[in-house]
């Protein structure tokens, strides 16, 4: 199974107060990956909350994440770009590899794929087609 899990999370509001109308918040995580992906990664988040937590409606969120490791055995580094949409019900994504990006064997990578799961779980499912 394609899978991830959160090693950290630092969130900290940059824009607005918690609690009161919409606001912006930076989060920078770590995270592990495992299946056709096996490395660890790096993300950094911009999040926007409509209001108050979750439950106040779908939120979105741009992100980069660099990852280091193993793509079907290939090693090396490549960067993607996530649109993370969140809510209390949980979270998707979509992403794209950055052009350019790869390095080491993973050099000339593309690819896209997503990412989904119930808020709170442990583990998030991902898929991620590519091609070298």
């Amino acid at each position: 199974m394609n899978a991830f899990t959160t090693k950290n999370w630092e969130e900290k509001i940059v824009s607005g107060t918690e609690g009161s109308g919409p606001r912006v918040a930076y989060a920078h995580a770590t995270f592990a990956y495992e299946g056709v992906i096996e490395a660890e990664s790096i993300c950094d988040l911009l999040l926007y909350y409509a209001g108050e937590g979750y439950d106040s409606g779908q939120t979105t969120s741009p992100c980069f994440e660099r990852f280091e490791g193993k793509v079907d055995g290939r090693e090396g580094t490549f960067i993607v770009r996530h649109e993370y949409t969140f809510d209390a019900k949980g979270i998707a994504s979509t992403f794209t590899v950055v052009p350019g990006s790869g390095t080491g064997e993973l050099a000339g990578i593309t690819g896209s794929g997503t990412a989904g799961g119930a808020m709170g779980e442990d583990r998030v499912a991902y898929t991620f087609e590519y091609t070298f």
